[in-house]
């Protein structure tokens, strides 16, 4: 069969996609990646054929001036918010206004024409769509192809909107808006589909997440578990990484989003690395030369990188400090390895996902506006003499090592295109 990927230009939310890529094309299928041309180079160094379609999107440079202009305030509206004091009718409405007008559309918009028309040319026989490319359910619907969303994190997406609808209902119908519904209604319509709930997700959803890290979602949705594969893009193993450590092993990622969206990370990786200081242990901190710049001295027992492997670093770590993102996170968890979470609320699910790691036992979450030295340090103590955090990250490992893989995933995927 034919499978095309879409999904909005965002580098760490296609690299989550490239296992099941690569799984379809040693299955025997035929596969291609479509996104905005500033995805070009990250989908061909996967070796993946890529289609460039529409325009690139300006939300990052959006993004980078809005904080600049706010301070890095945040807006008022949280999707991960589970509060049903909080969840009032105006407060989802105005949150779905603002997320559609500043993200969805903005990401989407730009590619949607040119991509129904690589759908109704190339005709696939399946869509593999990224959760907020909407515009990958309006091509697949447009050429009758079969299309499933691929999630890269816990589906707040699904929570939020049935709660939206459930909300709706209650209002009297003068004041029932939809601004998700409106906007791709309008969209869809030109290509002559009609909108519907798929639209938003899909036939069937993809999760990597395992089950006790999941958010409650609605019954009649259809999840299709698969296993978390690390993909990190392309890297060199470094010699250092080939044998273990003589002292416990601590890998320190902050992600790349916050650096390509908001200019900086929230926490100081120089606290970060004073509180490591004073532990007998061996660092690995992963950052790049714009935040390395802004050190002072760096303690003995750091090794400081623009980047390596995570997915080569994580089985060396007995313990990691992290932003709390899915990719990272899951990364951590994949080899069993506990965490220190110190998430960036403005990096969507990140203060939600962290949060169930330690409900799990796996980690503990430090409040970015509370994180120094001494927290770190009492952190991560805590986290390499309590066995119980390594037992419970363990147990995780073993729940997603018993998940679908890739491959199982590519078999029933086939079957989705024969129904």
């Amino acid at each position: 069969m034919r499978v095309l990927i879409a999904t909005q230009a965002e580098r760490t939310h296609f690299l989550g996609l490239v296992p099941l890529a690569w799984a379809l094309r040693a299955a025997g299928h035929e596969v291609r990646v479509a996104s905005q041309p500033e995805l070009e180079a990250v989908v061909t160094g996967t070796g993946l054929p890529f289609s460039p379609v529409g325009r690139d999107h300006l939300l990052r440079r959006v993004m980078r001036q809005y904080h600049a202009m706010t301070g890095g305030e945040d807006d008022d509206f949280d999707m991960a918010e589970d509060r049903d004091e909080v969840l009032t009718w105006d407060y989802l409405l105005e949150g779905y206004r603002l997320t559609v007008q500043w993200w969805w559309r903005m990401v989407n918009d730009p590619m949607v024409d040119d991509l129904v028309a690589l759908c109704r040319e190339w005709r696939p026989h399946l869509v593999v769509w990224e959760p907020i490319t909407f515009s990958g359910a309006i091509a697949a619907e447009a050429c009758g192809a079969a299309h499933v969303r691929y999630l890269w994190g816990a589906d707040i997406f699904a929570r939020t909107r049935a709660r939206f609808l459930a909300r709706m209902g209650e209002q009297p119908a003068s004041r029932r808006e939809d601004p998700l519904a409106a906007w791709l209604g309008t969209r869809a319509a030109r290509y002559g589909v009609n909108f519907s709930e798929t639209l938003v997700h899909g036939q069937a959803t993809v999760e990597q997440v395992p089950a006790s890290l999941r958010v409650d979602t609605p019954a009649h949705l259809e999840y299709l578990p698969v296993r978390y594969v690390p993909y990190n893009g392309r890297a060199v193993v470094p010699h250092w990484l080939r044998t273990q450590p003589d002292r416990p092993r601590i890998g320190l990622s902050l992600g790349t989003s916050a650096n390509e969206w908001y200019g900086g990370h929230r926490v100081s990786a120089g606290e970060i690395l004073e509180g490591l200081a004073e532990l007998d242990v061996e660092v690995v901190a992963t950052l790049p030369a714009s935040e390395q710049a802004k050190l002072g001295a760096v303690p003995g027992n750091a090794r400081l990188v623009e980047y390596v492997p995570l997915h080569a670093l994580a089985p060396t770590c007995a313990a990691m400090v992290t932003h709390g993102g899915p990719g990272t996170v899951l990364t951590g968890l994949a080899h069993g390895v506990p965490q220190l979470l110190s998430p960036n609320a403005h990096m969507f699910d990140t203060v939600l996902l962290s949060g169930l790691v330690e409900e799990a036992g796996a980690g503990r979450v430090v409040d970015p506006d509370r994180l120094d030295a001494a927290t770190v340090a009492a952190g991560v103590r805590t986290l390499l003499e309590d066995p119980r955090h390594t037992s419970a990250a363990r147990a995780l490992r073993a729940r997603m090592d018993a998940m679908p893989t890739p491959a199982d995933l590519a078999h029933t995927l086939a079957g989705l295109t024969r129904t």
